[in-house]
């Protein structure tokens, strides 16, 4: 079995890191390159860099702030916001991103999961799956939409050429509530391709038991900002707790 991976996310609006709860109440608590450079310095093996004001502002992608990152920053980075076609994620790619997450655009346009998948390879292709009230949600023109189960939806994106899921309970997010258990298994259990649990990390201890219910991979972001935790960490928790984890150097 392959390793467990414990990945930081980094919110953005922007240039800005921010921190929200339940995808509202943004403010800023620093500077995302500033960030990105600390889990460098930890020596953790991943990044997920989300600029979340991207869509509602109805923007594409800051290709120079993502060309700036990835010159700095030299871990495995996962970068989303804002990405609507084909050739966003190209450019993102060609700048240094190992993966593009999509998420409302592969909503509004399921086929752009497959004609990305078959142009960059399903390894770089993340599908954000963001969950609130048990059902998929998405912005559109500044309205929230709700499609069907999640389980469904991701079925559909692996079937499309979806690599993996980042999956996000909105409902938790920013709480350090843990993460939606349920929520976790249903999906991990409908798809074959590795399912990233987010939002409500409160601890390492919610780490195992989200791998436990299926999880692939297990990410944080006001945990490593807020809390004294650190991937390291929860990779070495996870190790004593018999989960083989990366662990970073």
């Amino acid at each position: 079995m392959l390793a467990r991976r414990v990945i930081p996310v980094l919110l953005a609006r922007g240039h800005q890191l921010v921190k929200g709860e339940r995808f509202n109440s943004w403010r800023s608590v620093g500077h995302v390159l500033q960030a990105a450079k600390i889990h460098q310095a930890r020596g953790v093996d991943e990044l997920i860099v989300l600029d979340i004001g991207a869509t509602p502002e109805r923007r594409g992608p800051d290709f120079e702030f993502i060309e700036k990152l990835t010159s700095e920053c030299f871990m495995p980075l996962t970068v989303g916001g804002g990405v609507r076609s084909v050739e966003d994620v190209r450019w993102l790619l060609a700048l240094g991103a190992d993966k593009v997450a999509i998420c409302t655009a592969a909503v509004a346009n399921p086929c752009l999961i497959a004609e990305c998948a078959s142009r960059f390879g399903s390894q770089a292709i993340v599908v954000a799956i963001d969950v609130s009230d048990g059902r998929v949600v998405t912005e559109c023109n500044g309205r929230a939409w709700y499609i069907g189960p999640p389980e469904k939806w991701a079925q559909s994106c692996e079937y499309n050429g979806a690599g993996e899921i980042l999956l996000t309970s909105v409902d938790r997010d920013g709480t350090l509530q843990g993460y939606d258990l349920e929520l976790v298994r249903r999906v991990s259990e409908a798809v074959s391709v590795p399912v990233i649990a987010a939002g409500g990390c409160s601890g390492y201890e919610d780490m195992r038991l989200a791998i436990e219910a299926g999880a692939s991979a297990v990410a944080a972001g006001a945990l490593f900002q807020f809390e004294d935790a650190t991937p390291r960490g929860a990779a070495e928790y996870l190790a004593a707790h018999g989960i083989e984890a990366r662990l970073a150097a």
